[in-house]
C-alpha cells in the first residue's frame, strides 16, 4: 500500500493547458506553479512574531495564461471543490474603481494579489487554475493560489520589491480578500522553500534558515482526516485576540518577548484562557527551536518528542484540535518505526504530519486505514522548491 500519487507538475500543466484551449481557443502562453506546504512544528506562533518550521510540498497550484488588450481578467479554475462559478470576469482595478471581495469566494485570493501587485500597468490576461493542494486541509491551498498569481503577475509586469515584500503582498490579500488574519509563514514558504530542506523562519524578522531534510531512511506523512469543523473559522481570529491581549496585558509587543519563567511569575496579570493560550505559544516558540537543532543533526527521536508535545499542548492549552486529529496521532504513534505525529494547520480538522522511518510508512497507513473512524487520505511528500515560472 502506498499514499495516492498526486498529479506532478507536468501532469496540472496539460490539465490547465486543455482546460484553456477549451475556454479560450488558443494555447497560452506563460506557467507557474506554487506549492503547499505543510508545518513540521511551530503551530499559531507566525501571529506571535515566534519561529515557525514548514516545508513546501510537491503538491502545487498552476496557474496558465495570457496577457489580453482589453483591461479584462477572466479566470478559470478546474477545482472540484471551488465554489461556483468557476468562470469569472473583472475589469483591471484602477484608482476610482479597486477590486473588492465577493463571489465566488476562490477567485478573491486572486483579485487581493492583483490589487495589492506593487508594480505597474498590469495588463489584463485570462488564466486558468488548477491545483493538487487539497482545499481545507491545512495545507495552505491559499497561499499556494496567491503565491501562483504573484509568480503569474511577475510574467506580465516585473516587480522591484525586495523578496519579502511578495510575501507580505500575498499576506496582505488574505487578510483583505478572504478575512482571513493569517501570519506571514505560508506565503514565506510557497515562495522560498528549497527541496532537501524544511525552512526555519523568525516571523519577527522574516529570516530564514534552510535546514537539511533529505535523509532518504526518513519520510514526510500527511494524513487528511478529511474533516472539517466549522468551529475553525470563528476560532482563528479569537485566538489570535487572546494572544494580542496576553502580550499587552504582560507589557509586550507581543508573546515572541515573553519567556516561561517571566509568563509563570506574572500569569495572575491574565485569565485562566488567555494564560493557556499564551504558554502554548511561549512553548512552542522554545519547542521550534529545539526542533530545529535536532533536525540539522539528524536528531529525530528528539524531533518527534517534540512534534508529540507540540500536539498536546495545541490540544490542552491552544485548544485547535479535535477527536478525529486526536485519532490520527494515537494510531500514528502506536506503530513501530514513528518519531512523532501532531496536527498541522489552524485546527479543528484538517491534516496531521507524522515524521517516520521511510519503511514505516506501508505499515502506519494501514493501522491508520483499518481504524480510524473517518476515513483518512494520506500524501507522502519530499521537500520541494517554492514557487517556479514553468516552460510550455
Amino acid at each position: 500500500m502506498s499514499a495516492p500519487l498526486e498529479p506532478e507538475v507536468g501532469a496540472l500543466l496539460e490539465e490547465a493547458q486543455r482546460a484553456f484551449r477549451k475556454e479560450f481557443g488558443s494555447e497560452p502562453t506563460l506557467a507557474v506553479s506554487a506549492p503547499g506546504r505543510v508545518n513540521l512544528i511551530g503551530e499559531h506562533t507566525d501571529y506571535n512574531d515566534g519561529l515557525v518550521l514548514p516545508m513546501a510540498l510537491e503538491l502545487v497550484t498552476v496557474l496558465v495564461g495570457v496577457p489580453r488588450l482589453d483591461g479584462l481578467i477572466s479566470l478559470v479554475t478546474t477545482s472540484e471543490y471551488a465554489d461556483e462559478p468557476r468562470r469569472v470576469e473583472f475589469p483591471l482595478p484602477t484608482a476610482d474603481q479597486p477590486l473588492e471581495p465577493g463571489m465566488p469566494r476562490w477567485a478573491n485570493y486572486v483579485k487581493g494579489v492583483i490589487q495589492h501587485y506593487p508594480a505597474s500597468p498590469l495588463p489584463g490576461f485570462s488564466a486558468v487554475v488548477t491545483s493538487s493542494v487539497p482545499l481545507g486541509g491545512g495545507l495552505s491551498s491559499s497561499a499556494s493560489l496567491e503565491v501562483a498569481t504573484y509568480t503569474f503577475l511577475q510574467q506580465l509586469c516585473p516587480d522591484s520589491v525586495a523578496a519579502v515584500m511578495r510575501a507580505q503582498v500575498c499576506q496582505q490579500a488574505e487578510h483583505s480578500f478572504a478575512g482571513v488574519p493569517c501570519g506571514i509563514m505560508d506565503q514565506l514558504i510557497s515562495l522560498f522553500g528549497q527541496k532537501g530542506h524544511a525552512l526555519l523562519i523568525d516571523c519577527r524578522s522574516l529570516e530564514t534558515c534552510p535546514v537539511p531534510l533529505s535523509d532518504p531512511g526518513v519520510a514526510v506523512l500527511i494524513t487528511n482526516s478529511n474533516v472539517r469543523h466549522s468551529l475553525g473559522s470563528s476560532e482563528y481570529p479569537i485566538r489570535r485576540r487572546q494572544c494580542e491581549s496576553a502580550a499587552k496585558a504582560l507589557g509586550k509587543k507581543s508573546l515572541r518577548e515573553v519567556d516561561m519563567k517571566d509568563l509563570e511569575a506574572r500569569k495572575e496579570l491574565l485569565t485562566k484562557e488567555e494564560f493557556r493560550r499564551a504558554r502554548h505559544v511561549v512553548g512552542e516558540i522554545q519547542r521550534t527551536s529545539e526542533a530545529a537543532a535536532a533536525l540539522s543533526t539528524s536528531n529525530y527521536k528528539t524531533f518527534g518528542r517534540l512534534m508529540v508535545e507540540s500536539h498536546n499542548s495545541l490540544r490542552d492549552d491552544y485548544e485547535v484540535s479535535c477527536p478525529e486529529l486526536d485519532q490520527l496521532v494515537t494510531l500514528a504513534l502506536s506503530v513501530s518505526g514513528v518519531y512523532g505525529s501532531r496536527m498541522t494547520g489552524g485546527g479543528f480538522g484538517g491534516c496531521t504530519v507524522t515524521l517516520l522511518e521511510a519503511d514505516a510508512a506501508t505499515r502506519v497507513m494501514k493501522h491508520i486505514q483499518d481504524q480510524y473512524k473517518g476515513t483518512a487520505t494520506f500524501y507522502l511528500s519530499k521537500a520541494a522548491d517554492g514557487a517556479k515560472v514553468q516552460p510550455l
